[in-house]
């Protein structure tokens, strides 16, 4: 049954005075906008009676069809749907932001001897947590230092149950060695307290304690502990050199500040934590037109509201623009379960806070649009040479490629890769388990991959195959089957010694091989896209192959269920220590028996 005609002037005459969301919807049902709105009425009228509108929102409202509204309860609620909405449906025309709620941590565990640890996912009240730091390398950066100084472990704990020695990390300072009892349980949790201190802001506290220390073993004559205690304190005054913000009261922060430039929008997030600069963060909206035609007020906004959603809210944040929506306050308010400040003309240090974080923004879409750039002329180069230069539209060329990997045979994997709007497509990449054939045989593989990729799924513009003439006849032999065009099929050849840029392009249609030379943009494109594919296919098969070995040699120990299989793994932290474990230590694990244990070590060794 089809619905009815829609009919704006009656829908626009019948709509509510009242808060909620409304839905610009398009052909087929997409939802091409979502909006919020105090009163509704007004603001969806003020899309069709306004005789100026930004080329974006007119644009857009030549696409729709229909207009759909859900009513709230506050403006706040309905700020609350919108963002959901849009994450959902991530219609073309909002500036929607990738949705990556996975900040890391700098995690302190609530072990009797805490173990400091890079974590990402949910929080719980067992463990202690520093952050959210922006980037990987923040936390790794700040662990490293901290082993340094402190010396706090960093290893598993079934390791740490189980250690007879100290490790490596002891040998070079790194590490206290409490799994042996080279420090006691009362001076570890000075030295965890300590570190706690320091990334909470306490670095002056922590920086006298160190300096008294060693001023007190110097006068006591304890000269190789006085000299450890100045390199620690030169490990921390580094540390702080490089992340201190000089904040005064500002304890936690963050600066936000939003760049339009060449077609191209960027947001860039600095965080202070514990009056530390902690790095910060470019993000670029998904849709790269549209973010490019809002404002930087528009696309503050929308970042801050995606990206508070779910995460901690500091209590300042220093913004480049102007007062934000009052709903959209309120809204964070109530995320935060503490004011906020919106700080938007900061005075002071934090006008350099603002200052250095727009000169970030300002390099990181310099370098997007730099990249951009570079990715265009060599997907063009690379149309040109395979001759689908007639035209079309570059930004939608798409190339998928294929590799096959495994280990003399064994979890033979293939993997697929994606490149269209001129990058790589991670969301789109796909794993395929080989079965079935003879460890080895890549063609018999390549047959198999392609098969089950294109026999119900729509053939992209080009199909590349790591491999020379006989992936490539494989390939061919699918295509014909499957009633595709051959021409679509291109192989890259390795060149000789297997020297990069060398590589030959080999053709199914029966066009002669090309070797564009290691010069050739076309090339560059070509060895990025199979290099891609290499490194997806082969952390593929490494996983598959390592849990096939893990599991294997327990699982076919008859009397290792699931159960037991767990207990041992945890109990030794891993097969290799279930290998280097003895009978006695095999049988003292709950549920072995001393005939299994014996039976388990014969069939490890």
């Amino acid at each position: 049954m089809q619905p009815p005609p829609f009919d704006l002037r009656e829908f626009l005459a019948r709509l509510p005075n009242r808060p909620g969301v409304y839905r610009m919807i398009g052909a087929g049902g997409a939802v091409l906008y979502v909006g919020k709105a105090r009163d509704l009425k007004k603001r969806v009228c003020s899309y069709f009676t306004r005789s100026q509108q930004s080329p974006r929102i007119a644009h857009m409202l030549e696409r729709v069809e229909r207009v759909e509204i859900t009513v709230t309860r506050s403006e706040a609620e309905a700020l609350l749907l919108e963002n959901n909405l849009i994450k959902t449906a991530a219609p073309r025309y909002n500036i929607l932001f990738r949705d990556d709620k996975s900040y890391p941590y700098l995690k302190l565990t609530g072990h009797a001897f805490p173990r400091i640890v890079y974590y990402r996912g949910a929080v719980d009240r067992r463990n202690r947590y520093f952050g959210p730091y922006p980037n990987a390398w923040s936390v790794r950066e700040a662990i490293q230092a901290l082993q340094k100084v402190f010396r706090l472990r960093t290893c598993e704990d079934s390791v740490f149950a189980n250690r007879s020695r100290p490790c490596l990390l002891y040998q070079i300072g790194r590490c206290s060695a409490p799994c042996v009892g080279l420090i006691d349980e009362r001076a570890y949790a000075e030295d965890v307290e300590a570190a706690a201190r320091f990334l909470q802001g306490g670095q002056r506290e922590v920086l006298a304690g160190i300096e008294a220390k060693m001023q007190a073993a110097a006068a006591e004559l304890r000269f190789e502990e006085a000299a450890q205690l100045r390199d620690r304190l030169a490990a921390l005054a580094r540390l702080q050199s490089r992340q201190s913000m000089e904040t005064g009261q500002d304890v936690d922060a963050d600066i936000i500040v939003a760049v339009v430039r060449g077609g191209r929008a960027c947001v860039n997030l600095a965080m202070v934590r514990g009056g530390r600069h902690l790095g910060d963060k470019a993000s670029f909206p998904v849709h790269a037109a549209e973010g490019a035609a809002a404002t930087p007020a528009e696309i503050v906004e929308a970042f801050v509201a995606q990206h508070y959603d779910g995460m901690p809210v500091p209590p300042v944040l220093v913004v480049d623009g102007p007062a934000p929506d009052e709903a959209l306050l309120d809204w964070l308010q109530q995320q935060a379960g503490h004011p906020v400040q919106w700080i938007r003309q900061p005075q002071g240090v934090r006008r350099e806070w603002l200052d250095l974080a727009r000169q970030n923004a300002e390099l990181s879409i310099a370098r997007l649009l730099a990249e951009e750039g570079s990715q265009k002329e060599r997907t063009r180069a690379l149309a040109g040479l395979l001759g689908l230069d007639d035209g079309g539209d570059l930004d939608r060329l798409r190339i998928e490629c294929f590799d096959i990997s495994h280990t003399m045979g064994e979890a033979t994997q293939a993997s697929c890769v994606v490149y269209q709007h001129h990058a790589m497509q991670r969301g789109e990449y796909r794993r395929f388990n080989i079965e079935g054939i003879v460890g080895g045989d890549d063609p018999a593989a390549m047959r198999q991959v392609l098969a089950r990729r294109y026999s119900d799924a729509a053939l992209p513009d080009v199909v590349l195959i790591d491999g020379g003439a006989a992936q490539v006849g494989a390939a061919r032999q699918v295509f014909e089957e499957l009633g595709a065009d051959v021409s679509a099929l291109v192989g890259v050849a390795k060149g000789e010694g297997r020297k990069v840029g060398l590589e030959t392009l080999v053709f199914a249609d029966g066009r002669a091989p090309i070797a564009p030379g290691r010069d050739s943009a076309a090339l560059m494109l070509v060895a990025q896209i199979r290099d891609e594919a290499h490194r997806f296919a082969i952390t593929g098969m490494r996983s598959r192959r390592a849990k096939a070995r893990k599991g294997s040699r327990l699982d076919e120990i008859e009397g290792i269920g699931p159960k037991r299989r767990q207990r041992l793994l945890a109990r030794f932290g891993g097969l290799r220590g279930i290998m280097a474990a003895s009978v006695d230590d095999l049988a003292s694990v709950e549920g072995v028996s001393r005939t299994l244990a014996e039976e388990i070590y014969r069939r490890l060794h």
